[in-house]
């Protein structure tokens, strides 16, 4: 099963759009991502219509935060991008007959539960401008010739 990089990928570039004075287009965030424009406008589309960025059309326009970073956080994201599981198992059956599967989907979803629990609520804890704040100490630290690269 393929990784679900899409919270990884939108935190990338909404810290990005902080650090901008204009907005980004489509076409900016794509390049960002090595990925296809329409991607980028389905995926922060979803941001929009939850308030977390704005987007003007035409020229000029493009896409910027809505909000400021200390309001948002990585929960928040993950719920505007459909809240996707973080596991990459599951059961294989979700009413079984069988009591020992019965049994065994019990405990993995009792664990399951718990440890989504805790991701949320990690993620819950966590603001963008904490994100930002990594990322400016992580900049500072490195030799001046390298931090056009960053």
């Amino acid at each position: 099963m393929r990784n679900d990089s899409r919270l990884s990928r939108m935190l990338h570039v909404l810290i990005h759009l902080a650090g901008r004075a204009a907005p980004a287009t489509s076409d900016d965030i794509a390049a960002m991502l090595d990925t296809n424009p329409v991607v980028v406008r389905r995926t922060m589309g979803g941001l929009r219509d939850t308030g977390y960025v704005s987007s003007v059309k035409g020229h000029g326009g493009g896409w910027s935060l809505a909000r400021p970073l200390d309001d948002i956080t990585l929960l928040d994201i993950h719920e505007a991008l459909g809240a996707p599981s973080p596991f990459a198992f599951g059961v294989a059956n979700d009413t079984p007959s069988c009591l020992v599967e019965q049994a065994a989907n019990a405990h993995l979803i009792d664990a399951m539960s718990a440890a989504e629990a805790l991701l949320r609520t990690r993620l819950g804890a966590v603001t963008l401008a904490d994100v930002a704040r990594d990322f400016e100490t992580r900049l500072a630290a490195l030799p001046d010739a390298h931090r056009g690269r960053a």
